[in-house]
């Protein structure tokens, strides 16, 4: 017997954010905590929601706090928040880092600290007994579609490694794909974050097991990235485009449920020990990851799905000889500037990173087993 979940309640295009403010009440959200960043505050977008929302006569508080790459202490100071306004639910507007925050707000608002209590690699969720409040996710990026997972990814003070937080409850009730909050993203971050996107679909489809409903969702998520991505990054007002990359995004998460790889395992530890944007390090080292893949023993049956990718491109006149090399030249017109060392990764970095890959739950779901070696030399070639 096999159990496949699947996201409830998308509200997608232009005019979401109305349509789910409106719903709110009918939720019974009475007065909930607006977890988001500074960044989108000076941009006017945590207020424009803030409006919305307290036009619908809900109480709002804000917390927006958030790191770029969401720490411990944002998951603290944010449930501390929670209990003294006493809050009823949990709003997240942002990219992956406070709707991952948000996640740990939510276990720490109900639960007893610390955060490394519910690690999911050692079945913390078992932990997480109580109720947690409803969470509604408003992305304003289209890259890591943390608005349909059920898991949080959080740097623990103690280790200073990405953890992952994970309850079934944690899946947001709704998720709002409002194409207008994504047009003032920088043409860097449209572009990571939809690289990570296609990372998300493809490990998916790469990763063993059957899961065919994944495996479609991610097939049809790389085409969305293939067809859009680049017209959101050269005309970032064009909302057809950012529609159907926030669609992307939300199904690349959608499809990973069926687990990730050794490209996460990678970029986890480049974002908690060298500071990097999430989906930047996914491009940097995808194509080296697939290069090895590429380059081990595989049966037929991964070997066709190596293909099948690779097919994806050629349909669309983007491929070269292999499906690494096709990657490389993708993002690199997409504007990645490949060469770790070029994103202050320091050859001394090399060893801990590849140990803290190895300890990264990501790769028990690569396509094949990799070992530190493995990880070792892929990081030294993406160098």
């Amino acid at each position: 017997m096999q159990q496949f979940n699947y996201p409830t309640t998308l509200l997608y295009g232009e005019g979401s954010l109305v349509e789910a403010a409106s719903r709110l009440k009918g939720l019974n959200f009475k007065k909930t905590l607006l977890v988001s960043d500074k960044t989108l505050t000076k941009l006017g977008l945590v207020d424009q929601v803030k409006n919305l929302i307290e036009n619908n006569n809900i109480e709002v508080i804000v917390f927006d706090d958030v790191h770029p790459n969401p720490i411990e202490k944002d998951c603290i100071d944010g449930a501390n928040v929670y209990r003294e306004h006493q809050c009823d639910s949990v709003i997240a507007l942002g990219g992956g880092s406070p709707m991952d925050a948000a996640k740990g707000i939510m276990a720490l608002a109900t639960h007893d600290g610390p955060l490394a209590l519910y690690d999911d690699a050692k079945g913390g969720d078992a932990l997480l007994v109580n109720k947690l409040p409803p969470l509604v996710a408003i992305p304003t990026t289209a890259g890591t579609g943390s608005e349909v997972g059920r898991a949080g990814v959080i740097i623990i003070k103690e280790t200073n490694a990405k953890t992952i937080i994970f309850h079934p409850t944690m899946l947001p009730i709704m998720a709002v794909l409002e194409p207008t909050l994504t047009i003032g993203l920088p043409k860097s971050i449209t572009a990571a974050t939809g690289i990570d996107a296609f990372t998300h679909a493809l490990e998916a489809y790469f990763a063993p097991g059957f899961h065919p409903m994944a495996d479609g969702i991610a097939i049809e998520a790389m085409k969305l990235v293939l067809d859009n991505l680049e017209t959101a990054c050269e005309n970032p007002n064009d909302l057809t485009a950012r529609s159907k990359m926030l669609l992307a995004a939300s199904m690349g998460a959608t499809a990973f449920q069926k687990g990730l790889g050794m490209i996460h395992s990678i970029a986890h530890p480049l974002s908690s020990e060298c500071g990097l944007h999430h989906g930047l390090a996914n491009a940097l080292a995808l194509p080296f990851c697939v290069e090895f893949l590429e380059e081990s023993d595989l049966n037929q049956e991964q070997r066709d799905r190596l293909q099948n990718v690779l097919n994806l491109f050629k349909q669309r006149n983007m491929a070269t000889s292999s499906l690494g090399q096709t990657c490389k030249k993708y993002f690199e017109q997409l504007g990645i500037d490949f060469g770790l060392a070029k994103h202050n990764v320091t050859e001394s970095q090399i060893e801990i990173l590849a140990k803290k890959a190895t300890l990264d739950g990501c790769h028990q779901t690569n396509m094949i087993p990799v070992t530190t070696q493995n990880f070792l030399d892929v990081i030294t070639k993406a160098m």
